[in-house]
């Protein structure tokens, strides 16, 4: 039996990531917004190419509201949630915040209930933030709602890094964990090229830049769009995601899960190493980590905290009042 999988968002992000998967065909697609005749038109766009392309994967457009029109997502495997605003000029990161998390709060609960045993993989931003509103509206443990940055934010370091050496890019082996955000962490330390540290190839000075390029990097495709952000490459850390839940396969990635208590962090979604299966999270991965870097993610850390005060401003109206920070330490 086939399994499904639900994209909530038929924006560029998750049709790209409705396309990626569909290739794989080992799944059949939902793609979910509110814009009517939007996801109908790309499902149908998107199966035309299977025959083209060699996938039978079935395709199945659907227009909701905040509570009707779920039904046809029932009993989904997986759940990916892209759904929410873009950053507009004027509107504050606060805005920014409050707005998104109405909206994946009400996606969330539905998907939740016509699919009580599905994984969430949560792509909506402020990423580590809206994970941890997926999850309080949902009712899911931490095991099954996931958030996808960590492998975005490492494609780009590598990226630059490879570009800089002129060496292939799968030689380059890196992780980048933290928030994804200004704070996010790339571990230079750890990053090797062919097994030789990173360090000792590129001098500090212009490591330091290709560190500040990576978190930069959503901001700079922004700025050269002029309109709209990334989807190419975050639909391929999804699709990443996607493929080590179907296949089972134990794959280590870096992806923002609640921490309770590792790396010392408690109460609060971060990117770290973790294992995912079939279940989701199947445990995070402990590397060793020096005291700047310890320090670093703690700091990540901190900041995504900070977003959840300012989720709990407007807590009561969303019914997530137990996403107040005091309440995710007790």
């Amino acid at each position: 039996m086939r399994m499904k999988i639900t994209v909530i968002g038929a924006g560029n992000v998750g049709a790209t990531t409705a396309l990626r998967l569909a290739e794989r065909d080992y799944a059949d697609l939902v793609l979910v917004d509110v814009i009517e005749g939007m996801p109908q038109g790309k499902a149908l766009d998107l199966a035309e190419a299977g025959p083209v392309v060699g996938f039978d994967s079935t395709l199945t457009g659907v227009t909701v509201t905040d509570d009707t029109g779920w039904e046809p997502t029932a009993n989904s495997d997986i759940v990916v949630i892209t759904s929410g605003m873009a950053r507009k000029p004027g509107m504050s990161r606060d805005d920014l915040v409050q707005t998104n998390a109405k909206i994946v709060a009400s996606v969330a609960r539905n998907a939740a209930k016509h699919s009580p045993k599905s994984v969430f993989v949560v792509v909506s931003n402020p990423l580590d933030a809206m994970a941890h509103v997926a999850m309080a509206a949902s009712g899911f443990p931490r095991e099954r709602v996931i958030g996808m940055a960590g492998i975005l934010d490492t494609a780009r370091f590598r990226t630059f890094v490879a570009d800089e050496l002129k060496v292939s890019r799968s030689d380059v082996q890196a992780y980048v964990i933290g928030g994804h955000g200004d704070t996010m962490v790339p571990l230079t330390r750890l990053t090797t090229v062919g097994g030789v540290c990173v360090e000792e190839l590129i001098g500090k000075e212009r490591l330091a830049s290709i560190v500040q390029r990576t978190r930069d990097g959503g901001a700079e495709i922004v700025g050269l769009l002029k309109s709209g952000s990334a989807y190419y490459a975050p639909s391929a850390a999804v699709t990443q995601m996607v493929d080590a839940i179907v296949h089972d396969s134990h794959a280590v990635l870096p992806v923002s899960v609640y921490l309770e208590g590792e790396y010392g962090i408690h109460g609060v979604f971060t990117g770290v190493p973790c294992q995912l299966s079939a279940r989701g999270l199947e445990r995070v991965f402990p590397v060793e980590l020096n005291s700047d870097e310890t320090a670093a993610l703690h700091r990540s850390a901190e900041s995504v905290r900070d977003l959840l005060t300012v989720v709990d401003q407007n807590g009561s109206a969303l019914g997530l009042r137990e996403l107040t920070p005091a309440a995710l330490l007790a």
